[in-house]
């Protein structure tokens, strides 16, 4: 019963935060923060910083929940939320929106820094960190890593259509509530401004789709061993792949 509670708790705040924030930022209208979507209609992305805000808010509220491991990984899932949507946050305002992963590194190769660059190695880096703290053993550490970054750039690959995004979210981290409460925080903030984004009032952009992508990587990590995480990091490496090479050939941004 407390884990249900916990995982009814932990769904509950991240709405509510992100449904506040997203209200709260919406008043501003800073055209900074507006785009054009994928037919042309003009909209906010105040539900990237809103859903990273909740997310957080609310994975953060379930550290130390109990004793087994996974129960208490909210403090790591929460940096690797709050990173992730910093460096989402940051290709969303400074990002030249260079197609596909290819071209960002063969810019690298260059000696320019792009977005994209600064969202692998950022996002990579907040992976590393969180997995290292949820995991005790090097290989399990790597992979968790992998599927945290992994999973974070795989809701951001699926964001090219309204609410694709945010029913990703929900359909991946529905599973994880078995093992957890940490599921429940994305879940909860990607429902929250899932009608105004299925209306074409708003979209997550890079911030929120890879806040909400870190939170369900992190809710994957803590809840799986070293094969449960294998397979996981083994797919999202594929995707990841395949994804990229459609991308570069659709003209789809990173």
């Amino acid at each position: 019963m407390i884990g249900t509670w916990s995982r009814a708790g932990a769904f509950v705040v991240a709405a509510g935060v992100a449904r506040v924030a997203y209200g709260v930022l919406r008043r501003r209208d800073d055209p900074r923060w507006r785009r054009e979507n994928h037919a042309g209609r003009s909209v906010d992305l105040y539900a990237g910083p809103a859903t990273a805000l909740g997310t957080a808010v609310a994975v953060a509220s379930t550290a130390n929940r109990g004793s087994p491991r996974p129960e208490g990984g909210g403090g790591p899932a929460a940096f690797a939320v709050l990173a992730a949507g910093a460096c989402g946050a940051y290709d969303d305002l400074k990002g030249d929106h260079r197609r596909g992963l290819r071209a960002h590194l063969g810019a690298l190769r260059e000696g320019e820094v792009t977005s994209g660059t600064v969202k692998l190695v950022g996002i990579g880096a907040a992976g590393l960190v969180a997995g290292a703290l949820l995991k005790e053993r090097p290989v399990d550490k790597v992979l968790a890593a992998v599927v945290i970054a992994g999973t974070a750039h795989f809701v951001n690959l699926v964001d090219v259509a309204p609410g694709r995004a945010g029913l990703t979210v929900l359909g991946l981290a529905a599973p994880g509530l078995l093992r957890g409460p940490i599921a429940a925080a994305p879940m909860g903030a990607a429902f929250a401004v899932l009608a105004d984004d299925l209306g074409e009032r708003t979209m997550l952009g890079d911030t929120g789709a890879h806040a909400l992508g870190a939170a369900v990587g992190s809710a994957i990590a803590a809840g799986n061993g070293r094969f449960g995480l294998a397979v996981h990091a083994a797919g999202l490496i594929a995707a990841a792949a395949f994804g990229d090479r459609i991308s570069t050939l659709a003209g789809s941004p990173m």
